[in-house]
């Protein structure tokens, strides 16, 4: 079974990713046996403050670089709250990051799988039903 075919399956009556629910369930499941609260929590930051550095980026992007009308007020608020959680990624526990950075680096290292090296399109499209 792809692991589109796996991860890809819709439940008809909920209309809800079935399996990718079931997936992360576990790994949260198996995760609250071997990690510690602490540990959990700043893994759980980590991916969130990349993810929010990420918006801010792109906020950047979208309100100061493709803008025609450069102004500080379309610069500020991304770069301080990039700067903000820049700070607050660097500040994780130590272990945090290390695992945190393994699982950022298995989901590229998917990504890359997933796309043939980027030579294919990523896609998010939700697939027919059988």
């Amino acid at each position: 079974m792809h692991c589109q075919n796996l991860f890809g399956v819709i439940e008809p009556k909920h209309r809800v990713p079935r399996n990718s629910i079931l997936f992360v369930g576990v790994i949260a499941l198996l995760g609250s046996f071997v990690l510690s609260y602490d540990l959990g929590l700043n893994m759980l930051n980590f991916g969130a403050l990349i993810a929010f550095m990420g918006v801010n980026v792109a906020a950047f992007l979208r309100y100061f670089v493709r803008t025609p009308e450069k102004t500080a007020w379309n610069l500020l608020p991304s770069m301080f709250g990039f700067l903000i959680c820049l700070i607050l990624w660097m500040n994780l526990s130590r272990p945090a990051m290390i695992v945190g950075s393994i699982w950022m680096v298995a989901g590229i290292i998917y990504g890359i799988w997933k796309t043939r090296w980027f030579r294919e399109p990523l896609s998010f499209e939700i697939p027919a039903e059988e």
